[in-house]
């Protein structure tokens, strides 16, 4: 039971986190990344912290603040930097090689912490890495050195992030951490703003795009804490991960981008990664 929640919880973090960074890949084509990470980090807080008082959550002790601090100033460089690259128009290969980076580091933190996985779940893992890399080659795109150096920034940072937020929240408590750890990041982002002189919201017409991204991303921490509070975080990590995956589609579909060989063979050994895991 727990695992196939855990299932449910990390495939739902991916498909949010895929529509967001679609969405926040829309918006810095439009507006300044760092103000629309800033947005999107209090939009999400904002929604998080009506869910910790709706359904009345009691506020976490101070360590989990702690990591959920951290994570939260990890995660918002990481953002930052993604969709700074995303901004470039390489929404297809971006994402992907960021997901494979960030979803490659909880593995070994989990191998080190919770011993080997099943067989089947160690197999699903390479194969999912696999599907990622698929999904970035053959995009037609290359990469800049800039684009290349933030691609990496935003997987380390979001690597860090998955470990410090699976150590910051439970199942009684997820609610509060994640508002804690958007709120920092915000924070660290208003400063930013406001001593390089950047506006501190985008145009009118892109706010409302900019607001879904900050939900779309606050529900994919919200369900990726979930898959890891139920289950090991090396498999919530991985199926979160195949993210990329959701915003190729979407590019593809809505933006025209091409979807080739390479990136459809991607789609299949997404699904059988999910098949595998989930056995």
């Amino acid at each position: 039971m727990f695992e196939l929640s855990a299932l449910f919880f990390g495939l739902l973090s991916a498909l949010s986190w895929g529509g967001g960074d679609f969405c926040g890949g829309l918006s810095t084509r439009r507006a300044d990344p760092y103000t629309v990470v800033f947005v999107a980090e209090f939009v999400g807080a904002a929604l998080l912290a009506a869910l910790a008082l709706t359904f009345r959550e009691a506020m976490p002790g101070p360590a989990p603040l702690l990591w959920a601090g951290a994570g939260g100033l990890l995660g918002a460089v990481g953002l930052l930097v993604l969709y700074q690259a995303l901004s470039t128009g390489h929404m297809g290969i971006v994402a992907p090689l960021t997901a494979v980076i960030s979803g490659g580091m909880p593995i070994v933190f989990s191998l080190i912490t919770d011993g080997l996985p099943e067989p089947l779940h160690l197999v699903g893992f390479l194969v999912a890495l696999t599907a990622v890399w698929l999904l970035a080659g053959g995009a037609g795109e290359t990469l800049t050195r800039r684009d290349l150096l933030y691609t990496l920034i935003a997987g380390v940072s979001f690597g860090f992030y998955f470990v410090f937020i699976d150590a910051a929240t439970s199942e009684s408590n997820v609610f509060w951490s994640l508002t804690v750890a958007r709120s920092l990041g915000g924070l660290l982002l208003l400063a930013a703003i406001v001593g390089m002189r950047k506006p501190l919201l985008p145009p009118r017409s892109v706010l409302p795009i900019n607001s879904l991204t900050g939900l779309l991303d606050a529900g994919g921490n919200l369900f990726f804490a979930l898959a890891a509070a139920v289950g090991r975080l090396d498999v919530a990590a991985i199926l979160a991960s195949l993210y990329p995956g959701v915003t190729v589609l979407l590019a593809w579909g809505l933006l025209g981008q091409r979807l080739n060989r390479p990136q459809a063979i991607g789609v299949a050994a997404a699904l059988a990664a999910i098949v595998l895991i989930a056995a």
